[in-house]
């Protein structure tokens, strides 16, 4: 079975442009973790939501939000056909065949993927393109300068956990999230 970082790998390999677009991988976004984030050079955002089980899927349809100021819940995939989301896309990364089209709703678009483990080749499928959500470009919906200061942030702490894995540290970490 394929790896969700593999399949990640593979992925934007075959269909992001690093010169153009802006490519992230577990990144948070309002309340939940986009598996892979696109923002291309308009500032237009795509969400992909990678699924490697049915009920990871199903999963998918219960997460909810908190208003932290009316206290009021909302289901995430609610908020998106109403366009009340970040991002102006989302489509769901799945294996072929694992879920029917007809189960998945229609603002959702559809990936699926077949991973040959003899040849270790990833192929793609698009089955369905995405409804543009909404027309507000990410960068007017997100701060900008939070954005490059979680950005640079997440990418010192991955080369601390990755040089940690080789190195012994001596200090202590003081830099973990303050609450």
């Amino acid at each position: 079975m394929i790896k969700v970082e593999e399949l990640t790998f593979a992925y934007i390999q075959k269909f992001c442009d690093f010169e153009k677009d802006i490519v992230l991988t577990n990144h948070f976004h309002t309340d939940w973790e986009a598996d892979i984030l696109v923002i291309n050079q308009e500032g237009f955002s795509h969400e992909i939501e990678i699924k490697l089980s049915k009920s990871d899927f199903k999963n998918d349809f219960k997460k909810f939000y908190q208003n932290q100021n009316s206290g009021e819940k909302f289901l995430k995939h609610d908020k998106i056909v109403c366009g009340d989301y970040v991002c102006n896309h989302f489509s769901f990364l799945l294996p072929m065949g694992m879920v029917a089209l007809e189960e998945i709703p229609q603002h959702c678009g559809v990936i699926e993927f077949y991973h040959n483990e003899d040849t270790w080749k990833t192929e793609f499928y698009i089955r369905r393109l995405p409804q543009r959500i909404h027309e507000d470009l990410y960068w007017n919906l997100v701060d900008q300068k939070d954005f490059l200061r979680k950005l640079s942030r997440n990418y010192y702490f991955k080369k601390l956990e990755l040089k940690g894995k080789t190195e012994e540290f001596i200090f202590r970490n003081e830099l973990g999230n303050k609450k």
